[in-house]
C-alpha cells in the first residue's frame, strides 16, 4: 500500500504493534468511552525497546526543528522517557540536560519537587510525555516548572496523538498549544496509524481490516477534536 509517511513513522507504528503497545479490539477508556484501539505505553519494558523508543522521539524532535534548553519528564511515565531521549540526543551530538518531578515534595536534603537539572529563568523546556488524551498532566506540570524558575515552555512531544477532543472542540494537543503558546507534536497520530495499517500485514497478520478501519473512523467522528 502506497504511503507518504516518513520512514521513522512507519517503523514506529510497526514497533508499537510488535511491542503489544498498540492493540485493537473493544476497550473502554478511563473517561468511559468505548474505543476500538488502545495504547498502553506501560508495555515498553526492555532496554532494547527503550533504546528504540528514544530514537523515535529523537527523530520527531529533530524533524520539528524546535529549539530548547532542557527536557522535562512528568512523573511517572515521563521520567524514563526524558532520561532515554536525553541519552539518545547526546548520542546524536546534542547534549541537553533533563529533569523530572516527584509526586510529593522532599522535605529533607536538598528538598523540592524537581530532580536533575535545575531550571534557570529564560531557559526553554521541552516536555516529554507518552500519550495525552485530555491534557490534565500537562496542566499540572506547567505550574511546577514555572514555580521552579521563569522558564519558557517551548513545546510538548508525545508518542501518539489520539486526536480526541480536550476540554472544548479542539483536540487536546491543539488545545494545549493554544493555551500555553507552545509547539505540540507527536511521533504519529491516530489517522496516520489507521491509514498506514489498513490492509497491511505485520508479521503475517493484517492488523487493521476494512471493518476495523471503519470503526476507528466512526470513533474519531464521535470523539475527534479539531486540529
Amino acid at each position: 500500500m502506497a504511503t507518504t509517511l516518513e520512514t521513522y513513522k512507519q517503523d514506529f507504528i510497526e514497533f508499537m504493534v510488535r511491542s503489544n503497545v498498540l492493540t485493537f479490539g473493544d476497550f473502554t477508556t478511563k473517561s468511559g468511552r468505548k474505543t476500538p484501539f488502545f495504547i498502553n505505553t506501560g508495555r515498553y519494558r526492555t532496554g532494547e525497546q527503550m533504546n528504540r523508543l528514544a530514537g523515535f522521539y529523537a527523530d520527531a524532535i529533530q524533524a520539528s526543528g524546535l529549539e530548547f534548553d532542557f527536557l522535562f519528564g512528568p512523573a511517572y511515565k515521563g521520567i524514563p522517557l526524558a532520561v532515554a531521549v536525553s541519552m539518545e540526543l547526546s548520542r546524536r551530538g546534542t547534549d541537553v540536560p533533563f529533569c523530572f518531578n516527584r509526586k510529593e515534595a522532599k522535605d529533607h536534603g536538598e528538598g523540592g519537587t524537581l530532580v536533575g537539572h535545575k531550571p534557570v529563568a529564560g531557559e526553554r523546556v521541552l516536555i516529554v510525555e507518552d500519550v495525552t488524551t485530555a491534557g490534565t498532566s500537562i496542566r499540572e506540570t506547567v505550574p511546577v516548572l514555572k514555580t521552579a524558575a521563569d522558564v519558557t515552555v517551548a513545546g510538548l512531544v508525545v508518542s501518539v496523538n489520539r486526536m480526541e477532543r480536550g476540554q472544548g472542540t479542539l483536540n487536546a494537543l491543539t488545545e494545549l498549544r493554544d493555551e500555553f503558546s507552545m509547539q505540540t507534536f507527536a511521533i504519529v497520530d491516530i489517522a496516520e496509524i489507521a491509514n498506514f495499517l489498513r490492509g497491511r500485514e505485520v508479521d503475517g497478520t493484517v492488523v487493521v481490516t476494512d471493518e476495523l478501519f471503519e470503526k476507528i473512523q466512526a470513533y474519531r467522528a464521535q470523539y475527534g477534536g479539531e486540529a
